[in-house]
C-alpha cells in the first residue's frame, strides 16, 4: 500500500495543514491537489457527494502528497465499507458521542475477527486484486479520526480518545456551538472556551487533535496551541469570497 503520510506525520508530532472540500467535482479536487496541502477533507455528510464522486476525487489526489480524508455520511458500517473498498486513506467519523460509538467506527474498518468489515478482493483499494499484502497492511495505513460535536461528547472526550485504533480527535465547532445554544456560530468565544480545556487535556495525554476554521489567523493560533491538524479553509468559501471580492473591486472602479 501507499504509505499514509498524514498518519505518519501525526505520529511524529508534525503539524498538518488541511483544506475542506465541499465541491464534489473531480477537477476541483485536482486543482486543490496541486496546492500541496498536507491533507484534504472530502465531505459526504454536508456535501452532495456520491461514492462515484468520491472515487474520482481520490483518483485526483492519488499522484499528490496530499492525503485525502473522507467524512462519511454517518458513523455506520455500510458507508464505511464502500469507502474502504474505494481506497480511502483515512476517514473522519461524524457525531461520535461515546466510547461505544468510537469502537463501532473502528470495527467498521477492520476485518473479522477484529472487526465487521466485509471482504471484497477486486476493488480499487487492492489495486483490483493485485495488492496481495493489502489485508495485512490496511489497518496500519488507514487514518481514523473521530468528530466530537456536542456537550455530551466533550464530557466523554477522553474515553472516546482512549479507544484503540483511533489516530486523532476532531472538534466540530459549528455543532458544538448549536448544542451550547449559540446558534451554530463557531466563532463565538464561548464555543472555544468549551473546546480548549478538553483539547488541552487530550494533547497532554498524547492525542492528536484537529478542527476546521475559516479564519487563517485562528488556524495559526490553534497550531501554536499544539493542535496537530487544522483545515484552514473551505474550497466553496474561497470561491465565493474570491468571486465577491473581484466583483466588488472592479465595480468599485466604475
Amino acid at each position: 500500500m501507499k504509505p499514509n503520510l498524514f498518519k505518519a506525520a501525526l505520529k511524529a508530532g508534525q503539524k498538518q495543514v488541511g483544506l475542506w472540500l465541499s465541491n464534489t467535482d473531480r477537477v476541483n479536487a485536482e486543482i486543490i491537489a496541486g496546492s500541496d496541502y498536507d491533507w484534504a477533507l472530502l465531505d459526504m455528510e454536508h456535501a452532495p457527494n456520491s461514492y462515484g464522486h468520491v472515487g474520482a476525487q481520490l483518483q485526483a489526489f492519488a499522484a499528490s502528497r496530499t492525503t485525502p480524508i473522507v467524512r462519511p455520511i454517518w458513523n455506520h458500517s455500510l458507508p464505511v465499507k464502500q469507502l474502504m473498498d474505494l481506497g480511502s486513506p483515512g476517514l473522519l467519523f461524524p457525531m461520535v458521542q461515546n466510547a461505544e460509538e468510537a469502537q463501532a467506527a473502528v470495527a467498521a474498518t477492520q476485518y473479522p475477527l477484529k472487526g465487521i468489515r466485509g471482504v471484497a478482493g477486486v476493488t480499487r483499494a487492492t489495486n483490483y486484486g493485485r495488492d496481495k499484502a493489502y489485508r495485512q497492511e490496511v489497518e496500519a495505513e488507514t487514518c481514523l479520526l473521530l468528530q466530537i460535536e456536542s456537550k455530551a461528547a466533550l464530557l466523554l472526550a477522553e474515553d472516546i480518545a482512549a479507544v484503540d485504533g483511533i489516530d486523532g480527535i476532531f472538534f466540530g465547532p459549528a455543532d458544538i456551538s448549536a448544542d451550547l445554544g449559540h446558534g451554530g456560530d463557531p466563532t463565538k468565544p464561548e464555543v472555544w472556551d468549551a473546546i480548549m480545556p478538553v483539547a488541552e487535556r487530550l494533547i497532554a495525554a498524547g492525542t492528536s487533535v484537529g478542527t476546521l476554521t475559516l479564519n487563517p489567523y485562528h488556524a495559526k493560533e490553534l497550531f501554536m496551541n499544539d493542535f496537530s491538524f487544522v483545515a484552514c479553509g473551505m474550497d466553496t468559501a474561497l470561491l465565493a469570497q474570491g468571486a465577491d471580492a473581484l466583483l466588488a473591486d472592479v465595480r468599485g472602479a466604475l
